[in-house]
């Protein structure tokens, strides 16, 4: 959004627009939503600068649900702000560290600010870009607890600091649309200002990507990866007393030590065999793999947190599993067991990874319907797809994967 837009947009004209006109259907038709505006008083500019809004509250309902339809946004602002699920637990963070004050740095449109000001903090919200600060600022508006400062993180004031959010910009404007900044060093703040800001903090909490480096990890933060739904959406980094301390195994009361690593995992889907929230914890680096074995009858694929957070060997150990190849994430067992922390298939065929095969077997069984799943071989399923010329009604789970040195296709059912 260009400053001239938001000029237009923070109008009590265009705002009273914006809402009496809500439901117009600016997809299935657009030149109608238009020929509403202009009949309403807008001249072209303000019609496109409603539309947009339109747009984005429509796409924002997937992450801040009725909330969207109360906020202003910006292309670049809605696509990295946290869900409203992910904010909650940030917030929830900080209210189990006991702190009154959050400052909360690069705070874009204002996604976690929102969560934290919403809970009663007293929340100082500081965003470099004016247009995105002025949109944060819309969006707090509701809240006396909250105010928007438009500066950069390392020059807001940042002494006696209490509770302290930052979210590094880690990409950057290119020929209309962003690009990904691949040294921490170009971050904005820079992943050292954040690392030394939330040191000094009595808590703090740093939000990055879910492929975050676990070698940049600092050995004073816990690093928590979160997944909703099977999408693994952030690691955040937690320091001081945002951090958690392990209860001890013998002593639930007893401290063992500051955990280091945690993967939380939500299951959202109703047809969940455990729906809820679960968590690992662990106060090590990594987890040791299990050993690696023949395939038995069952196989679980690992949440995307309990991967990227190295928890793998610890939850084959839990359902009696070991592995199928090394540093492939497939866990099998012969018992039919269930976790919170994988999905299950029951294999049916080891096929050889060959397209001709491949065909001739899935024809043979009537299978039309096919989920392609890879890991450890260089295959592009949607090319194998195209390849295999499906023809049937029925349904499986084509996984192409490695069995110790050996590339295979093996053919099982999603439980």
């Amino acid at each position: 959004m260009q400053r001239e837009d938001l000029t237009v947009l923070l109008t009590p004209e265009s705002l009273r627009m914006l809402d009496e006109h809500a439901d117009l259907d600016t997809v299935r038709d657009a030149l109608q939503a238009v020929s509403t505006l202009r009949k309403a008083g807008a001249d072209a500019r303000t019609s496109a600068v409603i539309l947009t809004q339109l747009k984005l509250r429509r796409r924002a309902a997937n992450k801040f649900g009725e909330f969207a339809g109360r906020m202003l946004f910006t292309e670049d602002g809605l696509a990295q702000a946290s869900r409203l699920d992910i904010t909650a637990h940030h917030a929830g963070r900080f209210r189990q560290a006991d702190v009154t004050r959050i400052t909360d740095l690069g705070c874009g449109i204002g996604a976690d600010s929102l969560a934290f000001a919403s809970l009663g903090f007293d929340v100082t919200a500081v965003e470099r870009d004016e247009v995105t600060a002025a949109i944060a600022a819309y969006n707090l508006a509701p809240f006396p607890n909250a105010s928007v400062q438009h500066g950069s993180a390392e020059d807001a004031e940042l002494t006696n600091l209490d509770g302290v959010f930052l979210d590094p910009a880690r990409r950057t404007k290119s020929r209309g649309g962003t690009v990904r900044l691949p040294d921490a060093n170009d971050w904005q703040p820079s992943l050292d200002f954040a690392f030394q800001t939330a040191s000094a903090a009595n808590a703090a909490g740093i939000k990055l990507g879910p492929a975050f480096p676990h070698e940049l990890i600092p050995d004073n933060a816990e690093a928590q990866w979160v997944s909703i739904g099977g999408e693994l959406l952030e690691c955040a980094l937690w320091f001081g007393s945002a951090r958690r301390d392990a209860p001890d195994s013998n002593n639930d009361q007893a401290p063992a030590g500051s955990i280091r690593r945690s993967a939380l995992v939500i299951n959202t889907s109703k047809d969940a065999v455990h729906p809820g929230s679960f968590e690992l914890t662990s106060t090590s680096a990594a987890d040791d793999d299990a050993p690696v074995g023949e395939l038995s009858a069952w196989l679980h694929e690992p949440d995307p947190a309990i991967i990227r957070g190295r928890f793998i060997g610890s939850v084959a150990r839990s359902l009696a599993g070991h592995m199928i190849a090394e540093q492939i994430a497939w866990i099998t067992t012969d018992a039919d067991t269930t976790s919170p922390f994988t999905q299950r298939f029951r294999v049916e065929e080891v096929l050889p990874l060959h397209t001709a095969q491949l065909k001739k077997a899935l024809r043979a069984r009537g299978i039309g319907r096919l989920e392609i799943k890879k890991r450890g071989v260089d295959i592009v399923p949607e090319q194998l797809r195209t390849q295999l010329q499906l023809r049937g009604d029925a349904g499986a789970t084509l996984i192409c994967t490695r069995l110790g040195s050996r590339r295979v296709a093996i053919l099982a059912h999603r439980d």
